[in-house]
């Protein structure tokens, strides 16, 4: 049987960390408030799109088959016109259902099909739903480990299996976290550790186990999935968290009204995120399923001011 999150609670004995609310960057006009710019006019881009930047996109829960999938996908390869990232993470719940040859075709090769063929990587990590598997299809790049760390020039991502957090995962991040020479530590994971969903919500014993690591190591910004809607949360510890699971499944209205964690929420329709690192600041937006922006902003890296003021 293998040992889950919640048995590792009682195992460690450790005590819940508090997350401390803090306020949040000024972001751009807009980022608030209702959808914005159409993804196919490059004149709405928030996004500098600058030489040597990192780029890649945002996708979580994706593996239904189902048509938002199929035109998530198609949006998310047209926004290679405007926005050439170079590699998409997943965010886990990666097939739903069936996972045999077939599925792979239907639920993955084939919604993507466009961005595979033009030889972008997509790199997965196990979800709740996930056959472990997973990890040694090849197009997933997870190279048959069930959590593994990629760099692409100053940023590092560790990518963790948050199903089974056993502690020889704990230790192994407890080692590559502070070892990253990495500017910019990006972990990402499929469930949350923070969340105002209400199907789901908080991972707290979770956030007990790898919050510390984070927050000890120079960690800037969180990604996760599992909930099936986008929100981007007030900064937690001085990290910024984003959920992208609505790439395919969409859980409508579960955001709770009035949490005092979110500073997005966007649950009436699927979504995907681009984002762009540029030296010390991440450029973000959030694309829906209309092809409209519904958030965008920029996170600064620790120890380093915003370039850009809401309304710039």
């Amino acid at each position: 049987m293998p040992v889950t999150r919640r048995t590792l609670l009682s195992l460690t004995g450790q005590c819940l960390v508090a997350a401390a609310a803090e306020s949040l960057l000024p972001f751009r006009a807009g980022a608030q408030g209702l959808p914005g710019a159409h993804i196919g006019d490059p004149n709405a881009s928030t996004l500098p799109n600058v030489k040597d930047s990192i780029k890649f996109a945002v996708i979580g829960d994706t593996g239904t088959g189902g048509r938002e999938q199929y035109q998530v996908g198609k949006l998310l390869n047209d926004a290679r016109g405007r926005f050439p990232y170079e590699f998409v993470t997943m965010m886990g719940d990666n097939m739903y259902g069936g996972q045999g040859p077939s599925d792979f075709v239907k639920k993955f090769e084939t919604p993507y099909k466009s961005i595979l063929d033009a030889n972008i990587n997509f790199y997965a990590t196990l979800g709740n739903h996930d056959d472990p598997a997973q990890r040694f299809y090849k197009p997933f790049n997870m190279d048959g480990k069930r959590y593994y760390s990629f760099r692409k020039g100053d940023v590092e991502f560790f990518v963790l299996d948050s199903t089974y957090m056993a502690p020889v995962q704990v230790d192994w991040l407890k080692d590559v976290l502070p070892k990253s020479n990495a500017k910019w530590k990006i972990p990402y994971m499929h469930h949350p550790i923070y969340s105002s969903g209400e199907k789901h919500g908080s991972e707290e014993d979770l956030r007990t186990l790898i919050e510390p690591l984070f927050r000890d190591n120079g960690v800037d910004v969180v990604f996760a999935g599992h909930e099936h809607f986008y929100e981007r949360l007030k900064p937690q510890q001085g990290i910024y968290y984003f959920t992208e699971g609505g790439s395919a499944k969409l859980r409508e209205g579960n955001i709770r009204v009035g949490s005092a964690m979110t500073a997005k929420g966007f649950d009436t329709d699927n979504s995907f995120m681009l984002v762009e690192i540029a030296k010390d600041q991440m450029f973000f937006e959030t694309i829906a399923r209309t092809g409209k922006v519904i958030d965008s902003g920029i996170v600064p890296r620790h120890g380093t001011t915003p370039g850009i003021k809401a309304g710039s």
